[in-house]
């Protein structure tokens, strides 16, 4: 009896000692990937690898794109815009690129995506709006490159300084104009949830290319989908984290909540073959969207590739959608 008993206790307390194991493993792969995903400096070991980029990119040709992508990025960011800034509801400082056109009929607020920047998002796109007549003002969002801030919000916290950035072009330009708000990927379900705010009347549509529906889905379709791991070991832990960071939680807000209430004209943009932010989600933002809407569906188009994929088809939808909205 009193052998069995001890090999009870044994057993238990090794039952035990692997749950205090694995939940300490757990904690410290949560941690590492919440830094990934919100800090505004990564873990050194994922900017020294693109392999975690690769991963969740689930990507494998893309050098094209990338060497296009490049190219207009340097070309935009030796182009004639003026680096202006504002200052966040939360006093956090952020940095803005305008472009001034010549002869305006309309301005486009442009969110650029997660570890990306206004440069090399809105590059091979900045030609067509500038040739436009748009004025455009290139937003660095916050947690990024000059903008304040230590963390990213996914579009939480980014939705109030898009707000901010609107307000600003105003004040510059006047109510006249027409505004269209446009995002890529974090950017675009920035200027969905923008959408869910009381915007000025002069604001007539957004085009939001390749956005996710919230913050706690992209993440546990990264983690499940791309990285191969079970989110449900970390979910309780990466709220806790995010809550604490920005005093949001992922679950509080998403780009679906916004689109029940949007009134302002939405045309949604993905490619079938995104490997990040999977094109359900822009069909799921869609169906609930109750303003005016379009969607357009790029075949073979990967994560912020349908401009590239498509550039004819996009334009095409671009200027139909000005012709509508912009009186």
């Amino acid at each position: 009896m009193e052998k069995r008993t001890k090999r009870i206790l044994l057993g238990t307390g090794v039952f035990a000692a692997g749950v205090v194991a694995v939940k300490s493993v757990s904690d410290l792969v949560t941690k590492y990937l919440m830094k990934v995903a919100i800090d505004r400096e990564p873990p050194v070991s994922a900017t020294q690898s693109n392999k975690m980029k690769e991963r969740i990119m689930a990507d494998e040709s893309i050098c094209e794109f990338t060497t296009a992508i490049n190219m207009a990025k340097e070309q935009l960011e030796l182009g004639d815009c003026e680096t202006v800034d504002i200052v966040a509801d939360d006093g956090i400082m952020l940095l803005g690129h305008w472009h001034q056109a010549e002869n305006p009929k309309r301005t486009i607020i442009a969110m650029h995506g997660w570890r990306s920047s206004w440069s090399s998002d809105f590059g091979i796109i900045s030609d067509f709006w500038h040739k436009n007549n748009c004025n455009v003002l290139y937003v660095e969002q916050r947690g990024q490159n000059n903008s304040g801030g230590d963390y990213m919000g996914f579009g939480l916290l980014e939705r109030f300084d898009c707000l901010n950035w609107i307000c600003w072009v105003n004040e510059r330009c006047g109510i006249d104009l027409p505004i269209y708000l446009g995002g890529v990927s974090m950017g675009a379900s920035t200027v969905l949830m923008a959408t869910g705010l009381d915007l000025p009347e002069n604001v007539k549509g957004v085009v939001a290319d390749c956005g996710f529906t919230s913050p706690y889905a992209i993440w546990k379709h990264v983690v499940e989908d791309n990285l191969r791991l079970p989110y449900g070991l970390y979910a309780t832990a990466a709220e806790d984290i995010c809550k604490k960071a920005i005093q949001v939680s992922p679950k509080d807000y998403s780009t679906v909540d916004a689109m029940k209430v949007c009134k302002v004209p939405v045309l949604f943009i993905h490619g079938t073959d995104d490997g990040f932010v999977p094109v359900e989600m822009s069909y799921e933002n869609y169906k609930a969207c109750i303003a005016p809407k379009r969607i357009m569906v790029v075949p073979g188009a990967n994560h912020g590739m349908s401009y590239f994929i498509d550039k004819e088809k996009y334009e095409k939808e671009i200027k139909e959608f000005w012709r509508e909205y912009d009186v």
